[in-house]
C-alpha cells in the first residue's frame, strides 16, 4: 500500500484474524500445511502481496510455509544473514520502508520495495523460534498497526514449532 494510504485493521477484524489462525492450528494437517494456511490467512487479512512463515533452527532460518505469487529465492539461509537475521538476533520486529536503502535485504523478489519481519518467540524460553515475513511491492507499505497485528499473529503461532 503506498505511503500515506493507511488501511487499519479494526479490533473486530484482528479478532477474526486471530480466531482464523487458531482454527488453522487446531485443524488436522502437518506443520507445513498449517504454516501455509496461516500465511494465507495473514495475507488475506490486508491483501499483502507475500507472507512467509519461517523457523529458526540451529544455524539457519528456513521457510516452512508461504502465500503469494511465488517461492522465495532464499528458502533457507544462515541465521546471521538478512533482515531476518537481525530480527532473530535482536528479538524485535523490523520495518524497512525502502529496501533499496538497506544492504541487509536478501533479494527474494526483485519487485519488493518494503518489508516487515516480526519474531515468533517461544513463551517459556523467550527464544526466537521463527519469523513472519511480509513483503510489498510498494515503498513504505507498513504501518504501526501492521506491526502490532503481526506481533499478535506471531504470538498466536509460537507453538507451531511443537505441532
Amino acid at each position: 500500500m503506498p505511503r500515506g494510504v493507511e488501511a487499519t485493521i479494526s479490533a473486530m477484524d484482528e479478532s477474526h484474524l486471530l480466531a482464523e489462525i487458531s482454527r488453522v492450528l487446531e485443524s488436522d494437517g502437518d506443520r507445513r500445511e498449517k504454516a501455509d494456511s496461516v500465511a494465507k490467512v495473514v495475507r488475506r487479512a490486508r491483501d499483502y502481496r507475500w507472507v512467509g512463515i519461517y523457523e529458526v533452527t540451529g544455524e539457519e532460518i528456513a521457510v516452512i510455509g508461504w502465500s503469494g505469487p511465488g517461492e522465495s529465492a532464499f528458502p533457507r539461509f544462515p541465521i546471521t544473514q538478512g533482515l531476518s537475521g537481525t530480527v532473530v538476533s535482536s528479538g524485535a520486529a523490523i520495518v524497512v520502508g525502502d529496501l533499496t536503502t538497506d544492504p541487509r535485504y536478501l533479494t527474494a523478489f526483485g519487485s519488493t520495495r518494503s518489508e516487515i519481519i516480526v519474531p515468533v518467540i517461544e513463551p517459556a524460553t523467550r527464544k526466537v523460534v521463527g519469523t513472519i515475513d511480509v513483503e510489498s511491492e510498494h515503498k513504505y507499505a507498513f504501518t504501526d498497526t501492521d506491526r502490532a497485528t503481526l506481533e499478535r499473529c506471531a504470538a498466536a503461532i509460537a507453538n507451531l514449532s511443537r505441532i
